[in-house]
């Protein structure tokens, strides 16, 4: 039986009415121009016309929707669907939640007049018409990415058409009014504009302040490394190779990406080998890392602890530790691990730069990954390019605000809103270590292709 996981809505509501009426205090007399909501995506429910929920948010980590991402492919070719929605298939996928709940809870279907995405429906509550915004609908693999519309032959899979969503509206654009009753509950003043708002790599991008030069790495939990483009043109090379395209909160504008896992890896790391040690002393193993020379001893750590994403997606990957000894110590593990996770960087950045044309003269970090000193360096050792990283590290912060402000008409563009703000910077540049791990990142891929046999048998 699979992990059922859900995400309690109330509970986040009330969180969040916390952390609101704390900003709102600590602005004092400082006018409150808007609200914009960003979010993770791929979540949503079904809502009745009362407003309630017909049924509970399915999370992106609920184990429910498994076996129907395993047997997709029976009902259309994963090729077809990457070329309409730029998206692969993922059990993760909102498409997938709906097929679920119309095969277990149709009753759900039937009370819920519409679908509402996590921003839509965390500003619904603020007081916003019912609405769905590009960048969250660009998460649901139900999108036609090049039309920034639905694809009425991705929803006949559910048994749905477009009329189930509610209108379209453009990040940044004012949506509605903080309602008496939201007013009480955040501390905002009522009638305080509600700008339509969205997925948060899409406002990370912008926040990042990365030139056109260089590409972006949303590092936590997930990482995503993200370039952005002016035309949407799945190729054959980024299929295969794990890369998924999503709607940029500037219309124009498309996001090719690769998800993989990130510290998500290092935190099961931690709480296995380092259990003593609080979750928030990240210094502690940076300083276990430093100890353990390039290589780390021969151990390696493949990432790939979410198996339908990223780079190794195409083979079966789960999450391996190899070269381990009687001498190895949890150190070295963890090194392999910041070592793995920049090879699958690494992979990603030649994957990204094949499928785009785009060859990037640098990457941009931002997330809470950008904080690991360590790690950035091997970053930079791995993949041979300067590592930036901002004093600002929420990135998604700042770029919603960017896109809320122009939507307020204070600035022409997100990317003048930016300009207006000073963001400090440091680059990390590749050091002695490159030489050993480009050999070790060579061995590092082979190994996919060597154990794909292992993990089909092994399922």
């Amino acid at each position: 039986m699979p992990a059922l996981r859900i995400w309690p809505l109330d509970d986040i509501w009330d969180r969040l009415c916390i952390v609101t009426r704390e900003v709102v205090t600590k602005l004092g007399d400082a006018s409150l121009a808007g609200v914009i909501v960003a979010t993770w995506g791929a979540d949503g429910a079904p809502v009745r016309p009362d407003g309630s929920l017909a049924y509970p948010v399915i999370s992106w980590q609920c184990g429910r929707t498994a076996e129907l991402a395993r047997r997709f492919p029976e009902l259309m070719p994963p090729w077809t669907i990457f070329k309409i929605s730029g998206y692969q298939v993922m059990s993760i996928n909102t498409l997938f939640k709906l097929m679920w709940l119309r095969e277990n809870c149709p009753k759900a279907i039937r009370a819920g007049n519409r679908w509402l995405m996590m921003p839509g429906l965390v500003e619904f509550r603020l007081g916003a018409e019912e609405h769905v915004d590009p960048t969250s609908a660009s998460t649901t693999m139900a999108m036609d990415l090049s039309k920034r519309d639905w694809s009425a032959e991705l929803l006949r899979l559910p048994g749905l058409d477009p009329s189930f969503f509610p209108k379209w509206q453009e990040p940044g654009t004012v949506v509605g009014r903080v309602s008496e009753k939201a007013g009480k509950s955040t501390g905002m003043p009522p009638g305080t504009p509600i700008l339509a708002g969205g997925h948060d790599t899409q406002f990370a991008l912008i926040g990042s302040g990365a030139s056109g030069r260089e590409a972006m790495l949303s590092s936590g939990t997930w990482e995503i490394l993200a370039f952005r483009t002016d035309a949407f043109k799945p190729t054959k090379e980024g299929f295969r190779g794990g890369a998924i395209c999503e709607a940029d909160a500037v219309k124009g504008l498309w996001d090719p990406q690769i998800l993989m896992m990130g510290s998500g890896v290092l935190e099961w790391i931690r709480s296995c080998f380092f259990s003593e040690i609080p979750q928030t002393d990240y210094d502690a193993l940076e300083r276990l890392g430093r100890e353990v020379p390039p290589g780390s001893g021969g151990v390696t750590v493949m990432p790939s602890f979410v198996s339908d994403s990223g780079p190794n997606r195409q083979f079966g990957t789960k999450g391996t530790i190899l070269g381990l000894g009687l001498h190895t110590g949890r150190a070295e593990v963890y090194r392999a691990a910041l070592e793995g996770l920049s090879f699958q960087l690494h992979q990603a950045l030649e994957i990204l730069s094949t499928s785009t044309g785009l060859r990037p003269k640098g990457i941009r970090v931002v997330g809470g990954g950008s904080k690991n000193d360590l790690w950035n360096q091997i970053r930079a050792d791995v993949t041979g390019l300067p590592i930036t990283v901002t004093s600002q590290k929420q990135a998604t912060v700042v770029g919603a605000a960017m896109v809320g402000f122009t939507g307020l008409g204070r600035f022409r563009s997100p990317e003048s809103a930016m300009k207006s703000i000073e963001v400090r910077t440091t680059t990390i540049r590749p050091g002695g270590a490159s030489r050993v791990y480009a050999e070790r990142y060579e061995h590092y891929l082979r190994l996919a292709p060597g154990l794909k046999s292992f993990y089909r048998a092994a399922q």
